[in-house]
């Protein structure tokens, strides 16, 4: 099989290292992703988030935000021959790296600024390249999927951060908002967006995915939805496997464009996976099924990490 370049949306590994847990460079330390396997896959490019757990929130949560983006300036100075920093266009042209995995740090859930805007600056300035507006509850931005009630549009600061990050040249991420939120967002945002962790609701109706009208208006407007891995957001029942992730890769790319579709795996932060897809070195197997489905070599190439490559280009500054 062809080699392919991966860029993946989002995992939640940066935890694991912050807390002392594993290096991310053992794979004999569990968990789903580290550098020697990500690199054997072929990943070019990992969105690397910190994720800022509920016991924190609301008082404590810029607090473990900014320890989280410490955590993260600390792995790659630990590792320089591994991974590096994406801050800019300037890293983008160094990918694929062929011997490092670029790391593009977001932050998911908008509580690391409290309610203040030029928090943004100094995450901004920190390295931090992608929000995520919210995790699932309300904050001060916005409300979560979790909100289900509300129907609730973005706050002021809501609005004032999506603005403010399309001047900066950072990559708003709506995975976790809720669904008026994520049509004000669409309304407001001069820059593309992504849900870099998110399936389709046809074909799983989890309040997480995006419905097909979701997914024609990312589409329309130059956007990316990385495909999550999560069982729960691939199918309402019985046992997931790979071949659950393909189907909502097909859908994407069939109701909204191949040019739509991304990878978003959500390893390190998800508690279970599909059969064939239990940590980053199975990717090889996903790319050999898209094959099998009938995607060209350049559409498995847009789909493992152009699509994203094209929306950071289109973003960052």
């Amino acid at each position: 099989m062809e080699n392919f370049c991966i860029v993946d949306g989002h995992c939640d590994s940066l935890i694991h290292f912050v807390n002392g847990e594993r290096t991310l460079q053992d794979p004999s330390q569990g968990g789903h992703w580290d550098t020697q396997r990500a690199k054997l896959a072929g990943i070019s490019l990992q969105f690397m988030a910190a994720y800022i757990e509920e016991m924190y929130k609301p008082v404590m949560a810029t607090w473990r935000g900014l320890q989280l983006i410490e955590g993260a300036h600390r792995f790659i100075a630990d590792y320089p021959d591994q991974v590096f920093l994406v801050l800019g266009k300037q890293e983008l042209q160094q990918i694929p790296d062929p011997a490092r995995i670029g790391i593009l740090l977001s932050v998911e859930g908008g509580e690391i600024l409290g309610e203040n805007l030029f928090m943004l600056d100094i995450i901004y300035k920190l390295g931090v390249r992608a929000l995520g507006l919210t995790w699932n509850q309300r904050n001060a931005l916005a409300d979560g999927i979790g909100e289900f009630k509300t129907q609730s549009r973005l706050t002021n600061l809501g609005q004032d951060v999506v603005l403010h990050m399309n001047k900066l040249g950072m990559l708003i991420d709506v995975s976790h908002l809720n669904e008026a939120g994520f049509w004000h967002v669409l309304e407001l945002s001069k820059a593309p967006i992504a849900a870099t962790h998110s399936c389709a609701q046809a074909l799983c109706s989890h309040p997480r995915n995006l419905s097909d009208q979701q997914l024609r208006a990312l589409g329309k407007h130059k956007g990316v939805v990385g495909v999550n891995f999560y069982p729960q957001f691939l199918r309402e029942t019985s046992r997931t496997r790979r071949e659950d992730v393909v189907r909502h890769i097909c859908h994407i790319a069939e109701v909204a464009g191949v040019e739509t579709v991304g990878l978003g795996s959500d390893f390190d932060g998800i508690n279970e996976v599909p059969e064939g897809l239990e940590h980053v070195g199975d990717y090889s197997g996903l790319l050999e099924d898209l094959i099998k489905v009938g995607f060209s070599t350049r559409e498995i190439e847009q789909i493992s990490s152009q699509n994203f490559m094209r929306l950071l280009t289109d973003v960052l500054k």
